[in-house]
């Protein structure tokens, strides 16, 4: 057994976080004499990597406190090679933001879009997920998650990710698992395409006219990941032309999406800020991931959450 001696920084780290070491068994020390730490500040990288080439260079394992890993990326580079391990939260928030996306989708596809906007009685609008094509893309726990929730709809599900074999996704309901090179053709007559991946510089403008031009005129764009996986401005004339259903925006490029852009706008354009997972549904859920991790870290069990720092993600 390892024992898990952890710093939690940056300072003013609020007491859930030691609460959850404490449950893990783990026990809270100086940086300067620790082997563990608990990062919780996406926005101070800078501070993580002075800290961790001062005061806790003997720190072998950093658990981060969010998914997306944007903020660290040129930390983890110089760390090719190192033996440190790095994890963050990845998996932890699928539950709550694949049902976001499902809430996106459906509001999409069954017209929410204009009817919480109309002022008088409309005729009728709608399309059915019952029954209808999926695409989504990405391969981790969202996309797990997502796949349960569209299981009653009776989708016909392919999802997009980078490694399609040995995946289990066609499991849990994806009727195909394909590599991303074959993205365009997977998009084609898609009534519903929805964006789980992590964003990296593969991943970045993923979506843009050429791919939306193969989605259904009817089909619904619903992105819970990262803005910058869509070309917004190839978004904005798509969408100012009616060649797709609509798009559900619960992340946007740029962020905070500015009070004048087009997309507010646009009556096919459904803007959420951010809110996939929200404060109160995340805490207690990094919460868990933490004890649970301080506790795989004491017994020697393999950790969740790894981080690979080759690919970014």
């Amino acid at each position: 057994m390892t024992s898990a001696r952890v710093a939690l920084a940056p300072p003013g780290v609020r007491e859930w976080i030691a609460d959850a070491v404490r449950a893990g068994g783990g026990s809270l020390v100086a940086p300067s004499e620790a082997n563990v730490l608990v990062w919780a500040e996406p926005a101070k990288a800078k501070e993580l990597d002075a800290l961790l080439h001062s005061d806790a260079r003997g720190v072998r394992w950093v658990q981060l406190p969010w998914a997306g890993i944007e903020p660290y990326v040129e930390i983890l580079a110089d760390q090719e090679g190192s033996e440190r391990i790095w994890t963050c939260a990845k998996g932890v928030y699928a539950d709550p933001v694949a049902e976001h996306a499902l809430t996106l989708l459906l509001a999409g596809l069954r017209g929410l879009d204009r009817y919480a906007r109309a002022t008088s009685w409309s005729g009728p609008h709608g399309t059915n997920l019952l029954g209808a094509k999926i695409v989504i893309v990405g391969g981790g726990g969202i996309t797990e998650s997502l796949l349960r929730l569209l299981e009653p709809f009776g989708a016909d599900v392919t999802v997009v990710r980078r490694h399609p074999t040995a995946t289990g996704l066609d499991g849990l309901g994806a009727s195909r698992v394909v590599d991303v090179s074959e993205l365009d053709s997977a998009l084609d007559g898609a009534v519903g395409v929805v964006l789980a991946l992590a964003l990296t510089s593969e991943t970045e403008g993923i979506i843009g006219r050429r791919q939306l031009e193969r989605v259904s005129e009817v089909g619904w764009i619903v992105n819970v990941a990262r803005g910058r996986h869509i070309v917004t401005d190839d978004l904005v004339e798509m969408l100012r032309e009616n060649r797709i259903g609509g798009a559900a925006l619960d992340v946007t490029e740029p962020e905070p999406l500015p009070d004048d852009h087009p997309l507010w706008s646009l009556p096919n354009c459904i803007i959420t800020p951010h809110v996939g997972n929200t404060p109160e549904m995340a805490l207690p859920l990094l919460a868990a991931r933490i004890t649970e991790n301080i506790r795989r870290w004491g017994t020697g069990e393999p950790l969740l959450g790894l981080v690979d720092p080759t690919l970014g993600y």
